[in-house]
């Protein structure tokens, strides 16, 4: 019988403290454009409470499922297949917008941010199982690599580069740990590269994106206008902030201020501590993640917890560099934090499966 110890408390009590810190911001970013949208303040805060409920019921039922599971074929292919239509599906709805969402009525679900578990979940899979042929790139690497480009690809489709460069990213960390030989990974990277460099050729706006990112005050009013509203907000706040509910940014200047850019307005509002405060909280999530996953059971236990810290911290990085312009803007939300019931909920369910990991782990003496 497997040894099993309490849940790392640590990383629940870190994850609770950023969801209840995101719906907090998420009232004071949004109040303004909801009492437009819905005549109501607290109605974008009131759609985040019931993602953060669901996503929580999901945390829970992901802690009290074995791990082990995810080590069963028939379940992850079925995963990956019922991904891949869920991707498709928005492509096939009537609307005039990107095709990256699946909306019935009130409800609407973005199929890519379950792309980004289930690439982990994948790879953790046959990275477990085949520990002994990665020095074959067709038995050990293709199936991996495979399976993720075409999640990729469908990702593409919907014109999300950022997400399908995390999943990419992601993946091919995993490869690494697992002990991929370097000119393998030197092939992929490469190619990667190549794909990454066209998507961003053959589409104009996001050639303007890369061009703002390098020369923001170009054009302050058009291509540069969101991230100069960034700068201004993150300069406003100083070390301490103008306070909570006081920024003025959020007032229609800075666009999508409750969504990707609401570190913005954690910057301006709670200053320089509020965003350390915020950093200093995912860096405990690395650290106990990363305990975690290290300390597990099984190979497939340490794949999918690094997998897992990976894809959360990763993508909370990302955002946050792109809102202090170290990197262009991707339209990525932050974890945990932004307005989104998709990712939230979705993160929150990945968080269980690792607090699962927890239980089943094997301490240092």
């Amino acid at each position: 019988m497997r040894r099993q110890l309490p849940y790392d408390l640590t990383l629940i009590t870190v994850v609770l403290l950023l969801v209840g810190f995101g719906l907090v911001m998420v009232f004071s970013s949004s109040a303004i454009v909801s009492q437009d949208r819905y005549g109501s303040a607290s109605g974008i805060l009131f759609r985040q409470m019931i993602a953060a409920m669901l996503g929580l019921l999901a945390l829970l039922a992901a802690m009290n499922i074995d791990y082990q599971v995810y080590a069963k074929r028939w379940l992850i292919y079925s995963l990956v297949a019922l991904t891949a239509v869920l991707l498709v599906v928005p492509h096939l709805m009537p609307g005039d917008g990107v095709p990256r969402w699946i909306r019935i009525g009130p409800v609407q679900f973005q199929p890519s941010e379950l792309a980004k578990l289930t690439a982990v979940l994948f790879a953790a899979y046959h990275l477990a199982r085949r520990q002994t042929d990665l020095s074959s790139f067709s038995r050990g690497v293709l199936p991996s690599v495979g399976v993720t480009a075409v999640l990729m690809m469908l990702v593409l489709a919907g014109r999300d580069l950022g997400t399908a460069a995390c999943i990419g990213l992601v993946v091919g960390l995993l490869l690494l740990l697992a002990g991929l030989r370097y000119r393998h990974l030197a092939v992929l990277g490469a190619g990667g590269a190549a794909v990454f460099v066209l998507m961003i050729l053959f589409e104009p706006y996001r050639w303007r994106r890369i061009l703002e990112f390098f020369n923001p005050g170009h054009d302050p009013s058009g291509a540069g206008y969101q991230i100069n509203q960034s700068l201004i907000a993150l300069g406003s706040g100083g070390i301490s902030g103008v306070g909570l509910a006081n920024s003025t940014q959020k007032l229609y200047f800075l666009p999508e201020a409750h969504t990707d850019f609401i570190f913005a307005v954690i910057g301006e509002e709670l200053g320089l501590l509020g965003c350390l405060a915020l950093i200093t909280l995912f860096g405990i999530f690395l650290w106990r993640g990363l305990g975690i996953a290290m300390q597990a059971d099984s190979p497939l236990g340490t794949y999918l917890g690094v997998g897992i810290v990976t894809m959360v911290v990763l993508q909370a990085l990302i955002n946050m560099s792109v809102v202090v312009n170290f990197l262009p803007t991707t339209g990525m939300p932050l974890p945990f934090i932004s307005v989104g019931g998709s990712s939230l909920l979705v993160m929150l369910a990945a968080c269980g499966m690792l607090l699962n990991i927890s239980k089943h782990r094997c301490p240092h003496p």
